[in-house]
């Protein structure tokens, strides 16, 4: 495990993993074992992204989510299958071909050949599925690819037959002329969902055109709309029944209109600025000639504004007002001019009044690619939104444009190509959804959603409202709609499988797209000699979304026992966008072919934005490249950015790289820091006990020090906690938890056990070595459990640490021959983190008190550093006292920090003592403030509150003591809770300038530091920026903790700044480098080797500073002889011999030990007495 290097390389590493992976085939074996072990089935929808697009962040967001709940459902002891699948069909494609070979009309398709069009359409589905594939590995996403299935599989078709088999059997399936959203660039209608996906702010011409009547000459009817394309199509005028109407004399214009009274403003728009407009000046603008209530008016006549439908079959019903209430005064005129073929409530109104008939032709001179047709010759072949000018020159040539302004509205774009949708009345075939739509809201609410307010807010507002669904699409690339009937429309059948349709045709088909089926006929049983035809029709891609439940899996006709038993899925997750696609359109299936929902857990996802809060653009290029992103920092740093975002929440995230980078800073590598802290004292630890390390849960149980209890404490509370958070699907709370705990380990369990871990603590020999390993012991624990445990959220780190800490436990022994990739799993034996259930909490090891302890200890000490930072004392220098006041503290807090957690604050805040003020004193030290709850208070007192404020403010310590322990307050006859009305707060207040202070923003905790400077104290902090040059000289020489070296220094002349400081600190520096205490460099000896050395400033002194290798010492006045021996000699292999005997020039010297040489320096200058203070 030795050689880890000082910082890991996140991204290659797991490039790395990702080879490992695919090498030995780790996922497929993780799935094997499940199976093998009989795990609970837990079944997951995974919604089938269109394959003609690379992934975005978005899809990343949704997969990362989906990954997760799915890994940590493994690792509790389930199976899920987790099989890729691939929308094929529908706009997103034919769109892309479209482009591609310049099609802007159906007919271009027929002349082409359907079959050829269809073969180009299914040459691109796939185009991208290795780049998806390749990018949602990197992800560290797990996910079969092997066995995908895809919408324009033969058997995916034949499950969606079906499907719409069994609607149609159940009478929930009907032909209608519907006016629907439409896409003009697509050429065919779409759902009233699909229409809510892509609004976008427009700015619309808004015209005011006069209907004159024909039984009142010089009088015409007003109607506004933004729309002026309808208006050569207008066959009618629609008022409220109960609005009041007047006739008026526009006195500038000199002409008379009916409008609503309340939309006057619309004609005198200054009647709409309150601060200028004045009742008087009516008089100056209008006259009013006469009142009607709308129903007065209707049957009135008009005449048409164009001619173009004059004398059409049905036209004698033309160009009358009618009435109804959706007609609203909020905006326009009161008057709605009536298209019927482009209104859905233009035709409702129409049809109720007779204007048109059911099954009719209507005025309809647009074309399915949003052309005008040679009904309007003026603007033949101009598309509708092009021909608003053009039409609006017309009106003011022939008199009929009262008003031109423009409206800056939110308006529906098609959401594949972008264009902006029309209303047209189309043909098509619907599924019932109005008559299932109470079973489908009460099936909603047996569902579960994170968070919970999409459901019952954006979701159910939908479903309440939820219109029948056009579920055709005059289209070709698409599975077809299964319906062969008679020319007549009354012979109809519902094919609902392969095998029927050979029964019913003898034509037995592998393929079941529309250039193939619509060859086949099914000869007619009701007029025999005549056949059925299929219907043009083939159906929208999400009713095929919709039914991936059934048709991923061939139902019914294949898998029938397994789908069942695993249906409603246990989990789905997608983006809010959905709640008006995929979410939907399951449920409105699933209702109506089982009654039940389609799944019982959903997590959606919010959208992910630039950085400057708009939609992200490939064309604006305002977001990174993800895979850049990836390969920069890491799919797990992306992982943890994207889930531990508001985004999980259903709410936007604005994308920062930067954020990401934050996750690999503050989570990713402290964590790996601590992980190469352990392993390089683990086998430091190894190395000077002689023994090898050995994982024991029983010595982590066992161990009394507070800081060990707490992280056990603190890890298995982390366990329950994400065992039930992940429970109730909530990654929002889970992954702040997490890197809180990641905070909590490495900022402050490392950090107070650093030199404890090190063998530095407690002394020498085994006792050193017993609590070291204990640390050791427990931080293993803790990082075994915590890897483990982020498994499903981070795939690739835990791999990598799990890899190397499976090596120290006695199972691993059992990994080979293929022991790894088998039953049972066990950490250490068991090939990957992944394959391993997560750990179970311990109860027994769960400790509030421990906790609680800890929490005021890290707040005792953040304070501490904050007060020292507003005196700008360094920590390296001491201070004399820190006294704590807590707010009604706990037996337990107080007894802890006043015990075994005080030497710890001691060494954090550098501090020589520690005092926690007792109750009976806190008012020598603080006062404690009452003020109102303002936002609580403010209905309960209304104009009382200042006068509680006052009084409240005044209250004395003693008071408010008082106050606080009775839980109440009176006041002018009303009782104020203390706990909720009032908010108190601790204050610092004793006097004198040596104190400075800090408290908690809630005031319950005041830390106050002695900052008196005197000469002990500054020479103490002398001492700790010695041993931090020290050190430093260690570091750049690479020396290891066991590494001994002598420590010289060299004062600028007349100077004795350092010398003073070591010597009044002598045994800080026997503790912190093994016995090795500094000395002037005149003492060392001629020999000596220096290693490093380099210049500090120390207390205002130049001091040069040297580490040396260690080495003998020899009495003043030897010989260069002797000293050229002693030269030679390496003090650890003379310390146990008294005397050494040597020949110089022919003679024996007998050299003692303490007399004529020393092991080290200090041991010569204490035995010499040449340096009092050593």
């Amino acid at each position: 495990m030795a050689n880890l290097p000082p910082t890991l390389d996140f991204a290659k590493t797991e490039e790395a993993t990702c080879d490992k992976w695919a090498a030995e085939e780790t996922f497929k074996k993780q799935d094997a074992l499940s199976v093998e072990r009989g795990d609970e089935e837990y079944t997951f929808y995974d919604g089938p992204p269109f394959a003609t697009g690379l992934p975005h962040y978005g899809h990343i967001l949704a997969g990362t989510i989906k990954d997760v709940v799915t890994r940590y459902a493994c690792q509790t002891g389930h199976h899920v299958t987790r099989r890729a699948g691939w929308d094929c069909h529908g706009l997103p494609v034919e769109y892309e071909i479209d482009q591609k070979l310049n099609i802007t009309h159906r007919d271009q398709v027929l002349e082409m050949g359907v079959d050829k069009y269809n073969d180009t359409c299914r040459g691109i589905v796939t185009r991208y599925t290795k780049e998806w594939e390749r990018t949602v590995t990197r992800l560290g996403r797990w996910v079969d690819f092997e066995n995908d299935y895809k919408t324009m599989d033969p058997t995916f078709m034949e499950s969606v037959w079906w499907v719409f088999k069994e609607l149609f059997k159940k009478n929930l399936v009907y032909q209608g002329y519907k006016v629907m959203p439409f896409s003009t660039a697509c050429g065919t209608p779409l759902s009233n969902f699909e229409a809510g996906l892509n609004y976008k702010d427009v700015r619309d011409p808004a015209v005011v055109v006069s209907f004159p009547l024909k039984d009142e000459e010089g009088v015409g009817f007003v109607a506004w709309t933004t729309t002026p394309w309808t208006l050569p199509s207008n066959i009618a005028l629609c008022v409220h029944p109960t609005m009041e109407y007047v006739k008026i004399l526009d006195k500038k214009a000199g002409k008379r209109y009916i409008l609503a009274k309340s939309r006057l403003p619309q004609l005198f728009p200054i009647m709409n600025n309150k601060k200028k407009w004045k009742p008087a000046m009516a008089d100056e603008l209008y006259a009013i000639e006469a009142t009607y209530q709308g129903k007065d008016l209707v049957g009135k006549r008009y005449g048409p504004i164009f001619d173009y439908f004059v004398g059409s079959e049905g036209s004698e019903e033309y160009w009358r007002v009618l009435s109804d209430n959706y007609v609203t005064d909020d905006a326009g005129t009161g008057i709605v001019h009536q298209a019927p073929a482009f209104g859905e409530d233009d035709y409702r109104v129409c049809l109720a009044h007779k204007v048109i008939q059911k099954g009719k032709d209507l005025p309809c001179p647009v074309d399915s690619n949003g052309n005008f047709t040679e009904q309007v010759p003026e603007v033949k072949g101009l598309h509708v939104k092009k021909a608003d000018d053009t039409l609006i020159k017309l009106l003011k040539a022939s008199g009929r444009l009262v008003q031109k302004d423009n409206l800056d509205h939110s308006y529906p774009f098609c959401w594949r190509s972008d264009t902006p949708l029309i209303y047209k009345a189309v043909p098509s075939w619907f599924v019932k959804v109005e008559e299932i739509r109470d079973k489908i809201v009460e099936n909603n609410k047996k569902t579960y959603w994170v968070p919970n307010a999409v459901k019952e807010g954006r979701f159910h507002s939908w479903l309440v409202d939820a219109r029948d669904w056009a579920v055709s699409r005059n289209r070709f690339w698409g599975t077809p709609i299964p319906i062969w009937c008679s020319e007549s429309m009354d012979e109809v059948v519902c094919v609902g499988s392969v095998e029927e349709l050979y029964e019913l045709s003898g034509v037995r088909v592998t393929d079941l797209h529309k250039d193939v089926v619509d060859e086949i006929t099914i000869p007619s049983k009701k007029n025999p000699g005549t056949v059925l035809r299929r219907v043009d029709e083939v159906f929208d891609c999400w009713f095929e979304s919709g039914s991936m439940p059934y048709a991923q899996k061939h139902y019914p006709f294949e898998n029938k026992e397994q789908f069942e038993q695993g249906f409603p899925a246990d989990f789905i997750a997608e983006g809010l966008d959905q709640t008006r696609g995929w979410f939907y359109t399951l449920m409105v299936l699933s209702t109506a072919l089982f009654d039940q929902p389609a799944f019982k857990n959903l997590i959606v996802n919010g959208l992910v934005l630039a950085g400057d809060g708009k939609k992200m653009s490939k064309r604006l290029k305002n977001y990174p490249d993800p895979n850049l992103v990836i390969s920069k920092y890491g799919a797990d740093a992306l992982r943890m950015y994207l889930i531990n975002s508001p985004v999980v929440r259903a709410e936007s995230l604005k994308f920062q790289e930067a954020g990401v980078l934050g996750v690999v800073k503050e989570v990713f590598l402290p964590l790996y820091n601590a992980f190469r802290f352990f392993v390089q004292n683990m086998e430091r630890w190894e190395s000077n006990s002689g023994g090898n390390f050995v994982p024991s849960t029983d010595k982590v149980r066992s161990t009394t020090n507070p800081t060990d209890v707490w992280i056990s404490a603190a890890t298995q509370g982390l366990i329950k906690f994400v065992h039930e958070e992940m429970a109730a699907y909530r990654l929002y709370t889970v992954m702040p938890a997490l890197v809180r705990f990641v905070t909590q380990l490495t900022n402050w369990y490392v950090r107070l056990n650093r030199d404890r871990l090190k063998g530095l603590e407690s002394g020498e020999g085994k006792e050193s070595f017993d609590e070291s390993e204990t640390g050791l012991q427990v931080l293993y624990n803790v990082l075994l459990d915590v890897t483990i445990l982020m498994a499903p959220f981070t795939p690739f780190i835990t791999e990598y640490f799990y890899q190397h800490l499976r090596k120290l436990q006695p199972s691993y022994a059992d990994a080979k021959d293929g022991g790894g990739s088998s039953n049972p799993v066990l950490p250490g034996k068991s090939d990957s983190v992944h394959f391993l259930n997560l750990p179970a909490y311990d109860e027994s090891r769960l400790n509030e008190d421990a906790v609680e302890a800890m929490e005021a200890l890290q707040v005792i000490v953040e304070n501490g550093r904050n007060v020292r930072e507003k005196r700008n004392i360094s920590l390296r220098t001491p201070v004399k006292c820190i006294t704590v006041i807590l707010r009604n503290p706990s037996e337990n807090v107080v007894r802890s920090i006043n015990g075994p957690l005080k030497g710890y604050i001691l060494s954090e805040l550098n501090a020589w003592d520690l005092v926690i003020v007792p109750k009976e004193e806190e008012h020598e030290w603080v006062t404690l403030s009452l003020t109102p709850n303002f936002n609580i208070l403010g209905r309960k007192l209304g104009k009382k509150m200042k006068d509680f404020k006052t009084f409240v403010t005044a209250l004395s310590h003693a008071d408010a003591v008082a106050c606080l322990e009775k839980g109440s307050l009176d006041f002018e006859g009303l009782t104020i809770s203390a706990k909720d009305e009032l908010v108190s707060k601790l204050s610092f207040s004793k006097e004198g300038e040596q104190w400075e202070s800090t408290s908690t923003p809630e005031g319950d905790v005041v830390v106050a530091v002695d900052c008196t400077q005197d000469e002990a104290i500054l020479s103490a902090g002398r001492s700790r920026e010695l041993i931090n040059a020290i050190q430093q000289l260690r570091k750049a020489m690479g020396l290891d903790l066991s590494d001994r070296v002598e420590v010289f220094f060299e004062e600028s002349a007349g100077m004795t700044v350092v010398e003073t400081a070591v010597s009044n600190n002598v045994a800080l520096f026997e503790a912190k480098f093994q016995g090795a205490v500094p000395v002037p460099k005149k003492f060392a000896p001629g020999w000596s080797v220096v290693l490093r050395s380099d210049t500090a400033e120390i207390g205002g002194s130049r001091v040069e500073v040297s580490i040396c290798r260690p080495a003998v010492a020899g009495r003043d006045g030897l010989g260069d002889g002797v000293g050229y021996f002693l030269a030679t000699l390496e003090p650890s292999n003379v310390f146990a011999q008294s005397t050494i005997t040597i020949t110089l020039d022919g003679s024996e010297v007998s050299l003692k030990q303490g007399e004529d040489y020393w092991t080290n320096t200090v041991s010569k200058l204490r035995s010499t007495k040449a340096l009092t203070w050593v």
